[in-house]
């Protein structure tokens, strides 16, 4: 076994995810790499002593600039909001540092794609934990096996309902396209239509504020929006996303459709996968419930007991095992940055299509 020095960008929501699972994933999955939690990094010196104590990090900072350059610290995930992304990025890579960040990777997709030509080869990769469950990494092997046949359909959402009170306040979620609906929640979902149905050729979006104003201040991003798309493969795509969907708390679903049957998921109930095969008996045939267990990708070293189920941290524990993985062996995992400027690039095009209310070609952007 080999130390690593980790250095995390950001403290907060995020930045406590990936500490832990720093922290967890060498017992979980016995890495040949093992972390350290070399330094963390955070707006002002007290916020940064108070996350260092917390999360059990030797150092801490409130300059990544000293976090990027210390010597300990082999390898760096960015936590941070995402107009630091390119800086911190490059920064790193100059350094020949491995870097994890977490989506969107850029603010802009211009610096998405300058965070993949500074990525070079290069270890990188971009945070994208839903499509990690269990479940859904079953999912895209039935799909890989040919379960349900080619694809004909996919309809996917990411809904949530933190922002569905007109009355909540304004806050930095409420400004900046980078932290609207399509910057902050659509990529999730994005990314898994990708992974479960390919790329996307060409879509048409409408994109909007529904309260355009609330206590505090003026919305200048938006609430929801909504796309049909054309997959490479012929398939047709519908996805919706939103911040205000009453009692959507973590409405990660997607419901595919292929020559032979049919797949649905939804992250509410992150431990299923509900599976319809056109080909049994009659008085049978219908979706079933898989409950994940131990013979599903990445769930028994969590737990040995069928149905007992995977978390939300458990995926970033995934993801840990996975960037260590990739350093180990220098060989790129998905996603990677590459992986991650596809993501921005449909975002993108869903803007352009909005404004110009057109079917836009993806590859254009």
């Amino acid at each position: 076994m080999t130390g690593i020095g980790i250095g995390i960008v950001g403290g907060g929501y995020m930045g406590k995810a990936h500490a832990v699972a720093m922290s967890a994933v060498g017992a979980v999955f016995n890495t040949a790499l093992r972390p350290r939690l070399e330094m963390v990094c955070a707006t002002n010196p007290v916020s940064a002593e108070k996350y260092r104590t917390a999360y059990g990090f030797a150092r801490c900072t409130d300059d990544w600039r000293v976090l990027v350059n210390d010597p300990k610290v082999e390898a760096v995930i960015i936590a941070s909001p995402q107009e630091t992304h390119l800086s911190i990025a490059t920064a790193a890579f100059a350094l020949n540092k491995p870097v994890f960040c977490e989506k969107p990777l850029g603010a802009s997709l211009a610096d998405s794609r300058a965070m993949v030509a500074a990525a070079q080869g290069q270890v990188s990769m971009t945070g994208f934990n839903y499509i990690r469950t269990p479940a859904s990494q079953f999912a895209r092997r039935l799909i890989s096996e040919g379960a349900i046949g080619d694809i004909t359909w996919f309809r996917g959402e990411h809904t949530e309902d933190f922002l569905a009170d007109p009355q909540q306040p304004a806050t930095w979620r409420t400004t900046g396209d980078a932290n609207g609906t399509m910057g902050d929640l659509a990529p999730h979902m994005i990314n898994g239509a990708l992974a479960l149905a390919g790329p996307i050729a060409s879509l048409i979006a409408e994109v909007e504020t529904v309260h355009a104003k609330r206590p505090g201040g003026e919305v200048t991003n938006d609430d929801h929006g909504q796309m049909m798309c054309r997959f490479a493969n012929g398939a047709m795509g519908q996805m919706y996303f939103s911040r205000i969907s009453h009692g959507r708390k973590m409405g990660y679903a997607y419901e595919i459709t292929g020559t032979k049957g049919a797949i649905r998921f939804d992250q509410e109930d992150q431990n299923a996968l509900w599976f319809y095969q056109s080909d049994e008996p009659e008085a049978t045939r219908g979706f079933r419930k898989i409950l994940t267990g131990p013979a599903h990708p990445d769930y028994e070293p969590f737990c040995q007991g069928p149905g007992h189920g995977t978390g939300y941290q458990d995926q970033i524990i995934i993801e840990a095992r996975d960037f260590l993985r990739a350093i180990e062996t220098g060989t790129p995992v998905w996603p990677t940055f590459q992986d991650g400027l596809e993501v921005n690039q449909v975002v993108a095009a869903a803007l352009a299509s909005s404004h110009a209310k057109a079917w836009v070609d993806v590859a254009t952007l």
